[in-house]
């Protein structure tokens, strides 16, 4: 079966998939996906750049096992100290086992794709990837949005905070941050998955939703038109709602004693640069995918950025701001080193 070269032209997407044989053509008949000879797409990812793709995995790499002990330590020490039982490290754990698990949805298949002559993905499973990629990405700014009124309420409201985030109240929430987003994915990624392909090679990483639609063998304007009413949804719900928690915070800060306002800063400062961190790498993603100057290869380099800056960057950030989890963690490794000595010293007894 002949497959399309990986070294097409960034000019025109359509024009450069006109190689493609006929076999990997597609259609879509009775509501089921029916294919004439390809059942997977090609992820072209960074194919094009030679000898530097190992530069890159050696640095993806370190990236993503950084962010797998960094979250993951988080969420072990929240669950472990009893100092830690405020809502506000529950909603931390929450955003960091969101980033594990958005970062697992991209980065082990761009990692793959630098070992391999030629990267492919099932249908099926390219739809699953892309679904749960932009999921896992609204429903982490929706967690964002769930700590900031949690940092509302623990500053405008201080004697009322234990009885308004009860653990009931604190489940609600993040449900919710979960459901929102479903919502905002389930639209657009439904309709990309009812659509008819004409060609298999998706210029990216992995199963972005933009590059798939490239792929359409119609007009794919209705599923943009859905696709960034959502986006903007997303964006904007939870964008507001920060921004105004943070406005309110703001006057209630203003009206207090200089010591008051220095502590009520550093409780907000972590989630604050996160947040800020966040909004300007996927504002920043927006900006490339439609500026033509950029090559694909800039794009994609963009997009891993993007999917691994705040997930690499959170531990760090909230470990340096926070002293009450710095120090948690701190003992956590003290025991953990404990452990590992303990059994050594026994050996060396018995000899």
């Amino acid at each position: 079966m002949e497959l399309l070269p990986f070294d097409v032209s960034a000019d025109s997407p359509r024009e450069a998939h006109l190689h493609l044989s006929t076999n990997h053509r597609s259609s879509f008949v009775n509501s089921t996906w029916e294919s004439d000879g390809s059942s997977f797409f090609i992820i072209q990812g960074l194919a094009n750049l030679g000898e530097k793709k190992m530069i890159l995995f050696a640095i993806l790499l370190l990236g993503y096992i950084i962010i797998l002990v960094g979250n993951s330590m988080i969420i072990f020490v929240a669950l472990t100290d009893p100092k830690l039982a405020s809502p506000m490290y529950f909603f931390l754990s929450n955003l960091s086992f969101t980033d594990i698990i958005f970062t697992t949805t991209s980065i082990p298949n761009m990692l793959s794709g630098f070992l391999t002559p030629m990267k492919t993905i099932s249908v099926p499973g390219c739809f699953f990837q892309m679904y749960f990629f932009i999921q896992l990405a609204v429903t982490g700014r929706a967690i964002l949005t769930v700590m900031a009124y949690d940092r509302y309420v623990a500053i405008c409201n201080p004697l009322r905070y234990t009885t308004i985030m009860t653990r009931p109240v604190r489940l609600l929430l993040i449900a919710g941050a979960w459901g929102f987003g479903t919502v905002c994915t389930m639209p657009p990624c439904s309709m990309a998955w009812l659509q008819a392909y004409c060609f298999n090679v998706v210029r990216h990483g992995w199963c972005d939703l933009s590059s798939v639609r490239k792929l359409v063998c119609g007009d794919p304007s209705v599923d943009n038109i859905v696709s960034i009413s959502f986006a903007l949804l997303a964006l904007l719900t939870t964008g507001i709602l920060i921004l105004t928690s943070y406005i309110l915070i703001g006057v209630s800060i203003s009206r207090m004693g200089a010591g008051q306002r220095l502590k009520a800063f550093t409780t907000c400062a972590a989630h604050l640069t996160v947040v800020s961190i966040s909004y300007s790498s996927a504002s920043f993603v927006y900006i490339s995918y439609r500026v033509g100057t950029f090559s694909p290869e800039v794009r994609i380099i963009v997009s891993v950025l993007y999917a691994a800056l705040t997930p690499f960057l959170n531990p760090i950030i909230y470990s340096l701001r926070n002293k009450e989890l710095r120090e948690s963690i701190k003992r956590t490794v003290s025991v953990i080193r404990s452990a590992a000595v303990l059994p050594s010293k026994d050996v060396s007894s018995v000899c």
